[in-house]
């Protein structure tokens, strides 16, 4: 979640960050980030890279490109980096909507708790489907907007949450938003991040 401010980022938010995210990541999403990055292989964009809590997770074979808009957000994934020396892993400022990288440039790309903060969701998708090489296939886990009156209330709370979440919006309908963009799902699992957020993970691939 770390996409929008890239200019002037969020200090406070990053250095919170890790600690807020700890709970969730021991119960599921650090389960969710095994399964779904181990076997990615060739080169790899990740945008919304955060702290680099997905980094330990790479096969060593796959070479990656990681995105991060926020500053403060990209310093403290320098340091993990640093730590966990990994060798396979760039790691560069710059926002999604705008990849400079050549057409069918990557084999797969990555998106964890980004496409709720970025600017612009459709544009940043549309970017990974043209960077992608036919077929290349798309890594997602996202919280999304709720069901019914769910869905009704994040709506209601989504101006403060985004405010207190640096960007972040808890009602996006991040699903539809892949499909629009031209991806086919090959495989999704709904849950819960917690009482508030449903979340999706999955793998969708490009137009062949």
């Amino acid at each position: 979640m770390s996409e929008t401010g890239q200019h002037r980022g969020h200090r406070w938010f990053a250095a919170t960050y890790d600690a807020l995210s700890r709970s969730g990541e021991r119960r599921t999403l650090g389960k969710m980030r095994r399964e779904l990055l181990h076997d990615l292989h060739g080169e790899v964009i990740e945008i919304g890279a955060g702290t680099g809590a997905n980094f330990e997770h790479y096969a060593p074979d796959a070479r990656v490109i990681a995105l991060e808009p926020d500053p403060f957000m990209l310093k403290r994934a320098q340091r993990r980096l640093a730590v966990l020396k990994l060798p396979n892993i760039d790691l560069r400022l710059t926002p999604a909507e705008h990849l400079p990288f050549d057409a069918a440039s990557f084999d797969a790309a990555v998106v964890t708790l980004v496409l709720c903060t970025v600017d612009d969701a459709g544009q940043s998708l549309a970017e990974l489907r043209r960077v992608l090489r036919p077929g290349g296939k798309l890594v997602f886990i996202e919280h999304v907007r709720a069901r019914g009156l769910g869905g009704r209330m994040q709506d209601i709370i989504q101006p403060a949450w985004t405010w207190f979440g640096a960007g972040c919006h808890p009602n996006r309908r991040t699903e539809a938003s892949i499909r629009t963009a031209g991806f086919e799902i090959e495989q999704i699992t709904r849950g819960r991040m917690n009482a508030v957020l449903p979340i999706i993970h999955g793998t969708a691939r490009a137009p062949a």
